[in-house]
């Protein structure tokens, strides 16, 4: 596996690449990598000849009061992971280099990255979708592996390649969950042993609303006001906002409709720390 820190130099190995023919597959973290991270490397490795790996703490989509400085960055280990996994290529930059001093341009997500995650973190998705777009140019994949647990991530993350024209096919890989069913993620390590078991409350919520689904219910905000009842007798939790959007379009959906795909998306507070989660469900 060869580690890369520069742009122009990821970006010279990756026309080397296409110009002989080899399919790129790229995963993009910031590191701190788990079994999720993993999963979407293993379906790189499946899908294309050659995989990068991007590891980079985007400093662009962190709030003024969230954890940039904290975030966990046990790189050596990251290295050792992903040669274990079949990284061909980890492209790891720094922030100076991703963001030089005259660095103007960003992208707008526009009405999409405005509300859920977007409302409560405000400019996080512009600095999602600039990160992904420049990372997009400097690995010049041929397919993109993204994680169904950050939904609304991967659906603005759709809709740059849509808008832009980009001849990438994005694909979502399926959510990793602990044995209670908490979707594994980085920032999982912050919860106390009580938080991280009693967090199977987010998906027993989606459980909850594929069986009331399933049983013909149609109301779906009444089932995500069942939920946050859930969540709220949870002790050490609170719901953030539990919520359903048509699965197409990401738009708020009040009413099932037979036939059609809806997401359940699901945000709750453990003490200090914030867990997202969401389930696809078919009415």
């Amino acid at each position: 596996m060869q580690i890369i820190t520069e742009p122009r130099q990821m970006q010279a190995i990756a026309e080397k690449l296409r110009l002989n023919r080899q399919l790129i597959g790229v995963v993009m973290t910031m590191g701190a990598l788990h079994e999720g991270h993993l999963s979407l490397i293993k379906l790189a490795r499946q899908s294309a000849g050659t995989v990068m790996l991007t590891i980079f703490v985007n400093p662009s989509q962190f709030g003024l009061n969230e954890d940039l400085h904290q975030y966990p960055r046990p790189f050596e280990q990251d290295v050792a992971l992903a040669k274990a996994a079949g990284v061909d290529y980890l492209f790891a930059p720094e922030a100076g280099s991703m963001y030089p001093v005259n660095h103007q341009i960003t992208v707008e997500c526009g009405a999409l990255g405005q509300r859920l995650e977007g409302e409560r973190r405000p400019g996080h998705f512009n600095g999602v979708a600039t990160v992904v777009s420049k990372l997009f140019h400097i690995t010049k994949p041929h397919i993109a592996i993204f994680g169904e647990k950050d939904a609304q991530q991967l659906a603005v993350i759709r809709k740059i390649v849509e808008d832009f024209n980009l001849d990438i096919n994005i694909v979502a890989a399926p959510i990793v969950r602990e044995e209670n069913g908490l979707a594994v993620s980085s920032r999982n390590i912050y919860l106390s042993s009580q938080e991280r078991s009693a967090a199977a409350v987010l998906y027993q919520g989606i459980c909850h609303a594929e069986k009331s689904i399933a049983g013909q219910k149609k109301n779906l905000s009444e089932i995500a006001a069942e939920i946050e009842q859930m969540i709220f007798s949870t002790p050490g939790y609170r719901p953030d906002y539990v919520t359903f959007v048509d699965e197409e379009r990401f738009e708020p959906a009040e009413t099932a409709v037979a036939g059609k795909e809806y997401r359940l998306l699901l945000a709750a507070f453990a003490g200090t720390v914030r867990l997202i989660d969401n389930g696809k469900i078919m009415a």
